[in-house]
């Protein structure tokens, strides 16, 4: 507070036994005197972004994954001119705050949920996740922050925006148009409730409806925003399906782990899936994935809700086909697990298996698939030129990465991936390959092709 304005405060109470008692503190008039990074500390940063679980400190869950606090007092020196984590943003190069330059700022894309700005590209899910839209006037004021430089003190921009919470992309969700007949299906789960402060995450077995094999060549995924992920899961063993069209929550209403659901997960065989809320994903000309005739798939939807209203979820897959005579190329699902582990109790393990190909591949898609106490997942290149080489890598095992490469990898015969995981054993037992939440697994999924 400054001199003037604590000079009229005082002389505006009738005693100094109310200061002391009741200790309030005037009304104040917009404090224009404060720096535009500290409104956008206090405005946006502090009550939705650093928050326990998210930006709050090293120690939350999602830390290893984006290695970033947002504090006060620590945010702006891990924002300016840092490196994101973001796969996509970190292929680019592209820095969390870039001064004089918002649209290389990462932080202007998260909070700006209407992708046009940026050609449509996707940075990962829009933030805050589970939150309320920022404003358009929030978003402009850090646009404009950013564009005078990025300082840390002086006040650059107007400080009536900040105010201004009119959301920029609150449109009603328009799903995707299904495909022409003959050309595609669609799959569709919700409109579902999300209740207020929690995380929801289901699972439901539906029919595909072809009664003829598809040939898949590209997947449209688009989702109602709060989504943290969606998966598509084929299954290993075709006898051991869940009821169709059964809702399958992971968590019972009081946020306990409903262990059925969870049993049925490891029948689960990764087929396609998306972290962004408006994914398109295309095969190379000529390949295509096989849908068998009367296929089903487990749809899987996580969505996070911090608010005080009940959410919705909804989703919409468009799988788009070409006619069987233009495949060229039979995308097939890698499944390479590591079943011969074991981790010591009360210590961290790092456990490596190589596997390799008796024919040449292309490798087009990376994902990977632990347990709880799977701490990091690398996977490197085995043998050949580029021997050593990591092509992906993990910190989250409940919300993998999911790395669509941008060229196919090549891998000769010979050839292979190696998965290297870390493990942290907390409990006092041994811990092995199994399929309960109590066990571990060391799965690499993705897709490939022959050569």
């Amino acid at each position: 507070m400054n001199t003037k304005h604590y000079f009229y405060a005082l002389i505006g109470l009738t005693t100094a036994s109310l200061v002391i008692g009741c200790k309030q503190t005037p009304e104040l008039t917009e404090p224009t005197e404060l720096a535009s990074f500290d409104l956008i500390q206090d405005r946006i940063f502090t009550p939705t972004c650093a928050t326990g679980g998210c930006h709050a400190s090293e120690s939350d869950n999602t830390f290893r994954q984006h290695g970033l606090v947002l504090t006060k007092g620590k945010s702006y020196e891990n924002l300016i001119n840092k490196l994101s984590f973001q796969p996509d943003a970190k292929s680019e190069g592209m820095q969390r705050v870039k001064p004089f330059n918002a649209l290389e700022s990462l932080l202007y894309h998260k909070l700006n949920w209407n992708a046009s700005h940026h050609g449509g590209k996707q940075y990962g899910l829009p933030m805050p996740l589970g939150g309320l839209e920022p404003g358009a006037g929030q978003v402009e004021f850090v646009r404009r922050w950013i564009e005078a430089g990025a300082p840390r003190t002086g006040n650059v921009v107007d400080t009536t925006l900040i105010n201004d919470k009119t959301p920029v992309a609150s449109a009603p969700f328009e799903g995707l148009t299904p495909p022409a007949a003959g050309q595609g299906v669609q799959m569709r789960l919700g409109p579902f409730d999300v209740a207020p402060r929690f995380e929801r995450e289901l699972f439901s077995r539906r029919l595909v409806g072809n009664t003829q094999d598809l040939y898949v060549q590209k997947v449209e995924i688009k989702m109602r925003p709060g989504s943290h992920h969606f998966i598509l899961y084929d299954f290993q063993d075709k006898s051991k399906l869940p009821a169709l069209n059964d809702i399958r929550d992971i968590r019972n209403a009081n946020g306990s782990l409903n262990f059925a659901t969870f049993a049925s997960m490891q029948n689960h065989v990764f087929w396609t899936g998306t972290q962004t809320p408006d994914h398109r994903y295309e095969l190379p000309e000529g390949a295509a994935l096989l849908v068998p005739a009367g296929a089903s798939f487990d749809m899987n939807s996580h969505y996070v809700n911090k608010t005080d209203q009940v959410g919705r979820g909804e989703v919409h897959v468009n799988l788009h086909t070409i006619p069987k005579e233009k495949v060229r190329h039979l995308v097939k699902s890698l499944d390479l697990a590591n079943e011969s582990f074991s981790l010591a109790p009360g210590q961290r393990t790092t456990v490596s298996k190589s596997f390799t190909f008796n024919k040449p591949i292309k490798v087009l898609m990376l994902t990977s698939h632990t347990h709880s106490r799977g701490e990091k997942f690398v996977i490197k290149i085995k043998g050949g030129a580029r021997d050593g080489e990591i092509v992906y890598e993990s910190t989250d095992w409940e919300h993998p990465l999911i790395k669509n490469l941008p060229a196919p990898l090549e891998l000769k015969s010979g050839e292979g991936l190696t998965s290297e995981i870390t493990y942290n054993n907390t409990t006092s037992r041994t811990i092995r390959f199994g399929l309960s939440s109590e066990d571990e697994m060391g799965i690499i999924f993705g897709y490939y092709y022959e050569d």
